[in-house]
């Protein structure tokens, strides 16, 4: 195994909520569940104006390959369905839902029986499960390669390298029974031998904690943890693959060309969970935190609920907030409204008053060199940004944008403030269109 390691940057980690127990938010009043919580084909509305629905009932599906079906978070009487402009900038629709708070299970829950791979496979579908660390891909898909015969090694990601996010954190101290148990079914059907468990170094007691109940269960020649600096973006999945296994993973290249499964902690978490109870994916734990946070914890809350409602139950704002994140700062997205709801994959809401979230003015590049000294994939982003301005998307190519992940670790370094990650995706989206025109 490679001891190198990938070009990386240090970060401040801003864990102030690592000691904070998840706290169950009570049902909020409504919830609007988007009919967007995955790559790929949005679902269509199953229900309609009117309908009572109960917790875990399938709201929302579709026919298309790369989707996953969506459930009620809540018992209670849909209000309508309607539009809502995005993080991303397109439009969600939305099912709204009057809770009556009294979270009655769907009848037709039932804990899932898979003889083989398929069935497997099919239960992971109908639990609705994507990937929880931030990609949204639909799980079943990944757990279901076409080369599966020489896929042998599960990566579970626990890096959670972005700052100030802690619910991963929590959730291996918290729910490590669940963790441990979805890792032995995810070998168990795809057929694995080993698993790696990638940590960053500052979480010692969720290390000790795994190694204990690994240990105890008799899995150690099967699993086991791995050490990762508390570096960003060690968390990243091109990255965490090399750091594990000494495997480069280039752009356009899956886990699985490599003989990997690597998924989330949290979605590991949630198999081992739906397995035991039954019940599909409902509810998310997500870190609250930022300046602007009255009272910044970790909470499981109805998919569904609105931020605002979010904030109030950890105290409400202290601060008038001047940006609010879904995700981390580095790679997360900033929102227009506190009232739009949280999907599967928030890992955070951060909210941040003016004082930091001040965008400091652009100065001219003094090239030295810092934000090619932090690129995991050796890039050379100064580079970038010019070929971007002038327009040249063969030259784009020749630099090697599409290996840029834009996890903004070149933004972040530089002295100039240059939005360098942010040209690079503009800069992808160029040659895409450019590939695309001339064929």
């Amino acid at each position: 195994m490679s001891q190198k390691h990938l070009n990386s940057v240090k970060t401040g980690h801003f864990k102030n909520t690592a000691s904070c127990a998840t706290e169950i938010m009570p049902v909020p009043d409504v919830v609007k569940i988007s009919m967007s919580q995955h790559i790929g084909a949005p679902c269509k509305p199953l229900v309609a104006k009117g309908d009572y629905v109960t917790v875990g009932q399938l709201i929302g599906d579709t026919d298309a390959f790369v989707s996953a079906p969506i459930h009620s978070s809540v018992s209670g009487t849909v209000t309508g369905i309607e539009e809502q402009r995005s993080a991303a900038g397109g439009k969600d629709t939305l099912v709204v839902i009057e809770t009556d708070k009294k979270q009655e299970p769907c009848a037709d829950l039932k804990v899932p029986q898979a003889e083989d791979l398929a069935g497997f496979v099919k239960a992971i579908r109908d639990s609705g499960l994507v990937g929880l660390g931030g990609a949204s891909f639909p799980t079943h898909i990944k757990f279901n390669p076409k080369n599966i015969d020489e896929v042998k090694t599960l990566i579970v990601n626990a890096a959670e390298c972005e700052p100030f996010i802690t619910s991963d954190h929590r959730l291996m101290l918290e729910d490590a029974e669940d963790l441990i148990e979805g890792m032995q079914l995810v070998m168990k059907y795809i057929g694995l031998d080993h698993a790696y468990i990638g940590i960053e170094e500052n979480k010692p007691d969720a290390i000790k904690h795994l190694d204990e109940l690994i240990a105890q269960k008799g899995l150690s020649s099967k699993m086991e943890t791995f050490t990762l600096q508390a570096r960003y973006p060690k968390g990243a999945e091109r990255v965490l693959v090399y750091e594990i296994t000494g495997k480069t993973m280039n752009a356009g290249v899956l886990p699985a060309d490599l003989g990997i499964i690597l998924s989330n902690v949290t979605t590991i978490a949630f198999v081992g969970k739906y397995f035991r109870t039954g019940m599909p994916l409902v509810e998310k734990r997500m870190t609250i935190d930022g300046d602007a946070v009255a009272r910044p914890t970790n909470v499981i809350a109805p998919l569904g609920t609105q931020i605002k409602d979010i904030m109030e139950f950890c105290g409400g704002y202290k601060a008038e907030p001047k940006k609010i994140l879904m995700g981390g700062p580095m790679m997360g997205r900033a929102i227009f409204s506190d009232g739009m709801p949280i999907v599967k994959n928030n890992n955070a809401i951060l909210a941040f008053s003016s004082k930091k979230a001040i965008i400091p003015e652009e100065t001219a590049c003094i090239n030295c060199g810092r934000c090619h000294s932090v690129c995991p994939f050796n890039l050379i982003p100064t580079a970038l940004a010019d070929a971007y301005e002038e327009g040249d998307a063969q030259k784009l190519s020749d630099l090697r944008v599409m290996q840029c992940m834009e996890c903004g670790s070149c933004a972040y370094i530089c002295p100039a403030r240059r939005p360098l990650s942010y040209s690079n995706k503009l800069a992808k989206i160029m040659v895409k269109e450019a590939t695309t025109d001339a064929k």
